[in-house]
């Protein structure tokens, strides 16, 4: 996934066109790095199977599947950056995609799992856990947003191999909080550790290939080529693209869809929290308010930086 990233910006968006040779370095290095990383953690996920043929078969499906959801997710990526060069907002794109995501999985579950009869309609069990499964979206959707932006201003080359290093995030709050690796042993445990360094050092050589005045060169000759193929206006464009002049929407009012989308969502949330249920889990909830406080304050300060450069533009 990180490897087509960098493949189609080059090729499609012509990002790392008139790079150093030491950023590209940079960039290649470093997302090699976090790929070598995400086998660790991945091997060291498996520890305590029996190692039968049946586990073997299902590993390699679940390799063969994680295959193709890497080059589906590396590729998603082409209409991302297409519309933001194109002077599209994140926000716009997001809300978009989510409203689509949902649709399309309720039309498969309408095709393929037994139409309006589908347990997720009347099984009173999973009545109880939608809202656990929506909350958990919610969190995605919010991590989605930051990463749209990464795509938006980093560009893909850069901002997937960044993005995949949330797997030290899912690590962490499934050794911490769920005790995966409560019986691991020390070959696993380390399995862990090194990966984690590894992907960390990956993502400091990607996050430190800052561009040069040449690579935002290549980066304004693929927005004058999306203007001229649809029409656009070059310089609102280039303003949209950089966050400039975001400040002259602050007094502008809301649409009544804005507040109409607010508003069904949180009815949604409202709705399902009445009727859920907490699942029995063996939780650790000292790590589980650690990862929580952790996770607010760096949502939070990533909110506030991106909205006082870009006013999320």
């Amino acid at each position: 996934m990180a490897f087509l990233g960098i493949l189609w910006g080059r090729l499609l968006f012509g990002e790392l066109k008139g790079a150093s040779g030491k950023n590209i370095a940079k960039v290649l290095l470093g997302a090699l790095a976090i790929i070598a990383a995400a086998v660790l953690l991945g091997y060291s996920t498996i520890h305590g199977q029996t190692g039968n043929g049946l586990h073997t078969g299902r590993a390699i499906n679940g390799i063969l599947a994680a295959l193709g959801a890497s080059l589906l997710w590396g590729t998603m990526y082409i209409p991302y950056r297409k519309a933001y060069i194109s002077g599209m907002n994140p926000l716009s794109f997001v809300t978009a995609f989510t409203l689509g995501e949902l649709g399309t999985m309720l039309a498969l579950v309408l095709a393929l799992d037994g139409g309006t009869k589908a347990a997720v309609f009347h099984s009173p069990d999973a009545k109880h856990m939608l809202f656990w499964l929506f909350l958990g979206g919610f969190v995605w959707v919010i991590g989605d947003l930051f990463q749209q932006f990464a795509t938006k201003y980093l560009g893909i080359g850069r901002g997937i191999p960044l993005s995949n290093t949330n797997q030290i995030w899912g690590v962490a709050w499934g050794a911490l909080v769920f005790g995966e690796l409560a019986h691991a042993d020390a070959a696993h445990k380390l399995l862990v550790v090194a990966g984690s360094v590894v992907m960390i050092l990956g993502a400091l050589a990607v996050s430190t290939a800052v561009a040069t005045a040449r690579e935002h060169t290549s980066t304004n000759e693929s927005l004058l080529r999306e203007c001229e193929r649809y029409n656009l206006d070059y310089q609102s464009v280039l303003q949209a693209y950089g966050g400039v002049g975001a400040e002259d929407h602050d007094g502008q009012r809301r649409s009544w869809w804005d507040y109409a989308i607010v508003t069904g969502a949180v009815g949604v949330f409202i709705y399902l929290g009445a009727n859920a249920k907490i699942p029995r889990l063996e939780l650790n909830f000292v790590w589980i308010g650690i990862l929580s406080a952790v996770l607010v304050v760096t949502a939070a300060l990533g909110g506030w930086g991106l909205w006082k450069a870009t006013r999320f533009s």
